[in-house]
């Protein structure tokens, strides 16, 4: 596993409480470690929200 690969695993990880309806922004989903990586200055706490990030795919 490289770094690119260990970032999708994550992203992933992160997208799927939007993904099944759960929430409509990642930031939303209390329970997240996106908070952390927020916090660390890795994503923007925006990222992952319906309006912006329709397209990802995850290689599902």
């Amino acid at each position: 596993m490289n770094q690119e690969d260990f970032n999708r695993h994550v992203d992933y990880i992160h997208w799927n409480p939007v993904k099944h309806g759960w929430v409509n922004q990642v930031f939303d989903w209390r329970y997240s470690s996106f908070h952390d990586y927020v916090a660390l200055g890795i994503y923007a706490n925006h990222w992952g929200g319906l309006e912006n990030n329709s397209g990802l795919s995850f290689g599902e």
